[in-house]
């Protein structure tokens, strides 16, 4: 398998598969460049080495062609973290890109436009009538397959060699992610953000110091149960948050108002708690909790009165919910995080948008930032975790942050990606 570091870039074109999903506001404007940031030291390598650069990505959730997620408005921004101009292609097809591609000089960038625009990059049929048969959609999905195989084809046509550092989309077996890599079998590697994930995962899950402690948060047990049943076989300490934990209280007989929970899944949580116990696993749910009688369409509402209380877990009155982690959780949470070698941070802790709500989350940011400083190993991944510890300012404070969400579960729970497997080969 190739290696970044010791690949000759030389005189060569590399397309690069980044993940440049980041969010614009209104006026197309980057307001969290992450990801951008963090794959400059990739690019930057393919250029300092007298390579020329390719670069390719998706942006949103596009059914075609439209302004809205055109690349074009990520250009500036990735012109002033490299700080060469970059060339645009307003086609990621097509003649003129490859025209594009094919006159680039050492030194030099192009950026192809949004893969997405065409549905031949994730391979699915765009577009079908609710009423089509079954038979007209497996059609419908073979002729996108065998457009794919052209669409792939000539995206490896623009260059020599294919560096994936997208961690955040390796989970899509997509033409970009890796169906391409089949075009270079001998020039074919990951990028340092690819590389950084793989290593931090592997860190954490394979090889952790003790005590090992993951932090689980969210709305949404049925969303984390594979992973929960990964974890609960590598690690000593399960802290559980967020919306998800009140699923567990209402399973073991406590009330819980009107706070969100899946009935469907007491059973399960029965039985995690069981299994817990079983495999010497200590499980840490909140003991109170911040507590609001204000609906949920009201939180985002700046002139809504938020009234609050703190009350115990299993004790939220009717006309209730649970928003926040209340004091004395916080607190147990701060001893079993602060005795940690190795930690996981997966979801937050509470309603951390609403400011009102985000004393939980930020403590336990907090904490993950004190237990690192003390020489923890410690990694946050999933979208709302790392959001939360780049609002609040302890991203650079915490050992690994994760570029990763449905990527980093699906890795966490023991799947190959199609990504990663397509380099390894």
């Amino acid at each position: 398998m190739q290696n970044i570091n010791t690949y000759n870039f030389k005189e060569k074109r590399a397309i690069i598969r980044v993940d440049f999903n980041v969010p614009l506001n209104e006026q197309f404007q980057i307001t969290d460049d992450t990801r951008i940031r963090a794959a400059v030291p990739t690019l930057k390598k393919v250029l300092a080495e007298g390579g020329s650069l390719i670069i390719m990505s998706h942006l949103g959730r596009p059914k075609g062609p439209t302004d809205k997620y055109s690349l074009k408005h990520l250009l500036k921004a990735i012109e002033e973290k490299l700080a060469v101009p970059v060339q645009f292609a307003p086609d990621c097809m097509g003649a003129e890109a490859a025209e594009m591609a094919k006159n680039l000089q050492s030194g030099e960038v192009l950026l192809l436009e949004n893969l997405r625009f065409y549905e031949e990059e994730e391979g699915k049929p765009r577009g079908l009538a609710d009423d089509v048969s079954d038979e007209e959609k497996k059609a419908a999905k073979a002729a996108v397959k065998a457009k794919q195989k052209e669409f792939t084809k000539q995206l490896a046509s623009y260059a020599d060699c294919y560096i994936n550092d997208a961690f955040g989309t390796a989970h899509r077996a997509h033409a970009s992610t890796a169906l391409i890599a089949d075009y270079f079998p001998n020039d074919k590697m990951f990028g340092y953000v690819m590389e950084g994930e793989i290593k931090a995962i592997d860190k954490v899950l394979e090889a952790p110091s003790r005590p090992f402690t993951a932090i689980l948060g969210g709305s949404k047990v049925s969303s984390k149960i594979t992973i929960i049943e990964q974890l609960m076989k590598k690690v000593n300490n399960l802290v559980i948050g967020g919306g998800m934990s009140f699923t567990f209280i209402k399973a073991q007989g406590g009330k819980i108002g009107n706070s969100i929970c899946e009935d469907d899944q007491l059973q399960l949580a029965l039985a995690i708690l069981a299994k817990a116990k079983e495999l010497n696993v200590n499980i840490y749910l909140s003991e109170d909790v911040l507590i609001t009688d204000a609906k949920f369409e009201d939180f985002a509402n700046p002139s809504a009165v938020l009234n609050t209380k703190v009350c115990a877990v299993n004790a939220i009155p009717d006309g209730w919910s649970g928003v926040d982690a209340g004091p004395a959780a916080i607190e147990t949470w701060r001893k079993v995080i602060m005795d940690s070698k190795t930690i996981l941070w997966n979801g937050p802790t509470g309603v951390f948008e609403v400011p009102k709500f985000a004393e939980g989350t930020k403590a336990v940011a907090q904490m993950v930032a004190d237990a690192t400083a003390a020489g923890a190993y410690s990694l946050v991944g999933g979208g709302d975790s790392v959001a939360a510890v780049n609002q609040m300012g302890f991203a650079d404070k915490v050992s690994y942050v994760s570029t990763g969400g449905g990527a980093l579960l699906e890795y966490m729970e023991g799947i190959e990606l199609p990504g990663v497997k397509a380099i390894r080969g």
